[in-house]
């Protein structure tokens, strides 16, 4: 009995722990929006005589109570000037303290004059496709409005932010929600919403929050986010796909685009020169095939990202490549990711 009885005040606290968090949504958003802010962000617009300023407004959330606030990068990228309204109304001026163009995030700095609400951050690792979620913001230009959805995928490589997996989300995501937060039915928030598909419905995408975090120390202490470069970018070419091809190309890591300038290209990386569609899918073939990295075996794009990420600007490394059927090493010295034209396209 003593036994069972231990047992028991062990598993109760267990137990309780994994109990969902059953408050209203009513009374979630009444907790959380106020930490939710419009960002307005005024913007010269050199290509445009007539209409030489613009104005962005997205949304964002804050996260310390000294005013320190994310959003996404591209609403205050290239501001003149920048300024935050509060759930109450109160409008307080705002500067960058960092920016990181691949994960598009940026952090700023209210004049704040006492300690703001701020935000939980949660554990995005910890979530599953099913779980309810709801975007908090500011979407076009409708003061703080919540949506309700569901986690409908995870881990989402979306064309032109493969470098970085992506939240997909059933919760309604517009205009003006870029910046604002993804909140758990907890109320903590597990990413910051990003991207808005054009080409379908109810599907919306958000940074998750441990990639944030992984980021904030750096643009907190440098304004930016120092990342390994080699230069190149591929796809994945396995049996299947390589059988599909009319061309004698070895399964591997495809590589079809050398950036110019680049440490990949000093090193004579070559890239593809032959648009191919297959079965919808759109290949740059005639490049090398990139087979490994320091004795690192690369097929994937994932494998390709997790082997630079070990790397360090300066450092010398080897490449294996086959071209033309032969096997070849080069070297080239790593460097520093500048910003890509790719970076921050709306």
């Amino acid at each position: 009995m003593r036994v069972l009885a231990l047992l028991l005040v062990i598993a109760i606290p267990q137990l309780a722990l994994a109990q969902p968090c059953t408050e209203s949504l009513a009374t979630l958003f009444e907790r959380v929006s106020p930490t939710v802010v419009s960002i307005q962000a005024l913007k010269i617009n050199k290509a445009k005589p007539q209409r030489r300023f613009e104005t962005v407004v997205g949304s964002g959330v804050v996260i310390e109570r000294d005013g320190q606030v994310l959003t996404n990068a591209h609403v205050i990228d290239g501001a003149a000037s920048l300024s935050v309204t509060f759930d109450s109304g109160t409008k307080t001026p705002a500067r960058v303290l960092g920016m990181d163009t691949v994960t598009d995030l940026a952090l700023l700095r209210l004049e704040a004059t006492s300690p703001l609400p701020a935000a939980r951050l949660g554990d995005s690792s910890a979530l599953r496709v099913g779980d309810e979620v709801v975007a908090i913001g500011n979407p076009m230009g409708l003061e703080q409005t919540m949506t309700r959805g569901i986690v409908s995928g995870l881990n989402r490589i979306l064309p032109g932010l493969a470098e970085q997996p992506m939240i997909q989300t059933d919760a309604p995501i517009n205009p003006g929600n870029s910046g604002g937060p993804l909140v758990d039915r907890c109320g903590a928030v597990v990413g910051i919403n990003t991207f808005i598909s054009e080409e379908a419905n109810s599907i919306g995408f958000a940074l998750p929050i441990n990639a944030a975090k992984a980021v904030l120390r750096d643009l907190r202490e440098t304004g930016r986010v120092t990342r390994p470069w080699l230069g190149l970018h591929g796809r994945e070419i396995d049996t299947h796909v390589s059988s599909l091809f009319r061309l004698p190309l070895a399964p591997g890591y495809l590589i079809e685009i050398v950036y110019d300038g680049s440490p990949a290209e000093r090193a004579g990386v070559r890239g593809g020169t032959l648009s191919v569609v297959v079965q919808g899918e759109e290949y740059l073939v005639g490049g090398d095939i990139l087979a490994a990295i320091e004795g690192t075996s690369v097929r994937t794009h994932q494998d390709y990202l997790a082997k630079v990420k070990t790397l360090r600007p300066g450092q010398r490394v080897r490449l294996t490549i086959l071209r033309d059927g032969q096997r070849r090493e080069l070297t080239l010295t790593v460097a520093e990711r500048p910003r890509l034209p790719t970076d921050l396209v709306d």
